[in-house]
């Protein structure tokens, strides 16, 4: 019963929304984290802080997250608000803390921005790119 559930869930997904379910969740969770237990003075984060609480900018990661895990559930081509909301919170707190590193706050904010920049960004970008079919493997001749 389960295998027949998650290959439903599979295909009702297809490829691109099972990255955004995936990305949209893991935002959702990191957002509820900062709501739930913020840090007193976030390091790297001073450029984002000097405008407004840590928590205001968490609710950007839980919104962001929910849109984009929302469209996962849309057809192709609807789901591209989903993709961009996915890239708004990384790309906020890797500038943050690319800053922070830049005029020497926070050095590992280089590190930090390193990682938001391939493995949330990047990710995301590679993602909105999968076709949601895929195109047949050309057919080999015979005799060669």
């Amino acid at each position: 019963m389960r295998c027949r559930a998650a290959r439903w869930l599979g295909k009702r997904l297809g490829r691109r929304g099972r990255p955004l379910a995936l990305l949209g969740a893991g935002k959702v969770f990191f957002g509820l984290g900062y709501v739930t237990h913020p840090e007193p003075d976030p390091s790297g984060l001073g450029l984002l802080t000097q405008w407004a609480d840590i928590r205001c900018w968490a609710v950007l990661w839980i919104v962001c997250g929910s849109i984009t895990f929302v469209s996962a559930w849309v057809r192709i081509g609807q789901d591209r608000w989903g993709f961009i909301a996915g890239l708004v919170p990384p790309f906020v707190w890797g500038s943050a803390f690319l800053w922070g590193a830049f005029v020497g706050d926070y050095p590992r904010g280089l590190a930090l921005f390193g990682w938001f920049a391939t493995s949330h960004v990047g990710m995301i970008l590679w993602a909105s790119t999968v076709p949601e079919h895929s195109v047949p493997h050309p057919r080999k001749e015979r005799g060669t």
